[in-house]
């Protein structure tokens, strides 16, 4: 097991260096930011003097080492439009997206598993046509018109619920979080819903299948035969051996979520690391764009090892290949 992390260690070291400089080179290589920072009647010494602050006037090789160099000392630089270390404005609204993505995938858990176990234990019934039926729903509508819908249903039309916004906060175990009150918490419901719907689609079609293929295996019906109950052979025999590509596929997700929770947050202003990036790009915030990007291939890194070891820890059977 050690070898493998340090393996996979250097593996991510590769990686994160030919994202930077892909990301760079992508990112430097789109527009101007002096034309969004600066008004329209800016003089060319003024220009000058904000391009020298910045380092923009520097050679784009020289601008990739310094940042390079940067990276390697801790810094990431500062944002253009901040004017604040980038790795402080994303760390600022990372909790956001992380409650957002956190409770999506609990409601996909909490939804999805008993609705993919009921299906799997009535195939071809009325009641598996009808939860599939639904997850392929969940897999086909855009994730930008069903937060409109949502919008429209529950907010505008019912006005159960708030539309926009994260609400009131509270702190936490030193953590601000829309958990601690109900304003907060109501901003929450719909966002979270839109990024789960997926999610639960996916959850259900996961179960739906590992509870077909393993009911008819032989330790099931010895548990049958020895007497056991329907409920204690789902509950733990089947759900022991389905639970290794659930969290295979989640851990995975996980990463995704917050990946591209771009939609959900932008849709309903939820003030996470998704609408920053969007804000960033359209201001043309080049330091905080790479920063971004470099914090999200980390974290794929960082869910894929963590999948890799829970394994083990889940089947005693898997262990890792060491070399």
């Amino acid at each position: 097991m050690t070898a493998f992390i340090i393996r996979r260690a250097l593996q991510a070291v590769v990686v994160l260096f030919l994202t930077a400089l892909i990301v760079f080179l992508g990112v430097y290589a789109i527009g101007d930011p002096l034309e969004i920072l600066l008004p329209g009647d800016a003089t060319e010494a003024e220009r000058a003097q904000v391009a020298a602050s910045l380092g923009l006037d520097q050679p784009l090789p020289v601008q990739f080492i310094g940042f390079l160099t940067d990276i390697l000392s801790g810094d990431f630089g500062r944002s253009f439009v901040y004017n604040r270390p980038t790795i402080d404005v994303i760390f600022e609204r990372f909790p956001a997206t992380l409650e957002l993505v956190v409770t999506a995938l609990v409601l996909s858990l909490l939804i999805g598993i008993p609705l993919g176990l009921w299906a799997g234990m009535k195939p071809r019934s009325a009641v598996d046509e009808t939860i599939m039926t639904g997850s392929i729903l969940g897999f086909s509508l855009p994730n930008f018109w069903q937060g409109m819908m949502l919008i429209m249903i529950f907010s505008v039309w019912l006005g159960w619920l708030p539309s926009t916004g994260r609400g009131d906060t509270a702190t936490v175990l030193s953590i601000r979080t829309s958990f601690a009150t109900w304003d907060g918490f109501t901003h929450l419901i719909l966002p979270a819903i839109n990024l789960a719907l997926a999610q639960i689609a996916l959850v259900i079609r996961l179960t739906r299948t590992g509870v077909q293929e393993t009911t008819p295996l032989d330790f099931v019906r010895f548990a049958r035969a020895r007497g056991l109950t329907e409920r204690r052979i789902l509950l733990v025999h089947v759900m022991k051996n389905i639970l290794i590509p659930i969290v295979t596929v989640l851990g995975i997700e996980f990463g995704s979520l917050i990946a591209f929770a771009v939609v959900t947050e932008t849709i309903f202003a939820w003030p996470g690391i998704g609408k920053l990036i969007i804000d960033s790009i359209n201001a043309l915030d080049r330091p905080v764009i790479v920063t971004y990007i470099l914090f999200i291939v980390t974290m794929f890194i960082v869910i894929n090892l963590l999948v890799d070891i829970l394994y083990s820890l889940i089947d005693p059977r898997i262990r890792v290949r060491q070399p």
